[in-house]
């Protein structure tokens, strides 16, 4: 018995003091995704991302706002939506304790206002990803007018930008027509 303390005492403590003491994890762990929803855009590119469905996009274009959760009940730890952001607003942290007294307790959402079109008034995508696609467009204009049409185009809804795109294709067909003298029926043929 004496030989077995001594032998204790040299080798010193085997275990961990995980409960009383933070368990240390590896550089890379993959923990319990954080959302911050003030870096988030909510274009939903980490909905589509996730493989086991615990992150999801609701719209209510009556009420004017798009409502992003995540379960981490659900959720698989892999980081794809870390991968997927664009902004950064999801990252993996080091927590990986998420025992909860209610299965409601997993769940963690936030509400983003929608934007409404330039052209209809309607609502059709969240504020900040429009001006975050409108600030990427700006970028690459050449001139302050370039910049305008494309914050304007960023600002238009899918609907609207099809119809203003039927309307110019059908007024180029129009020109086209006149330009060579011919009737409408000859320019109507299939390939």
């Amino acid at each position: 018995m004496l030989k077995l303390l001594k032998e204790i005492f040299r080798t010193g403590e085997a275990t961990v003091k995980y409960p009383f003491a933070p368990m240390p994890v590896c550089k890379d762990f993959r923990g319990k995704p954080e959302h911050r929803a003030e870096d988030c855009i909510a274009c939903a590119a980490c909905t589509v991302a996730c493989p086991a469905n615990a992150i999801g996009m609701e719209t209510d274009t009556a009420a004017g706002s798009r409502t992003w959760s995540i379960d981490y009940g659900r959720c698989v730890f892999c980081g794809r939506c870390e991968e997927s952001c664009p902004t950064g607003a999801i990252r993996l942290s080091d927590d990986f304790e998420l025992a909860v007294g209610s299965k409601t307790d997993l769940t963690r959402k936030a509400v983003f206002t929608l934007a409404d079109c330039a052209c209809c008034g309607k609502p059709f995508a969240p504020a900040k990803e429009v001006d975050y696609v409108a600030r990427l467009l700006s970028q690459s204009a050449r001139s302050a007018e370039e910049a305008d049409r494309l914050r304007l185009t960023a600002s238009t809804c899918p609907a609207c930008k099809r119809a203003q795109d039927v309307h110019q294709i059908a007024g180029m067909g129009i020109a086209r027509q006149m330009e060579a003298g011919k009737p409408v029926k000859e320019l109507e043929t299939t390939p």
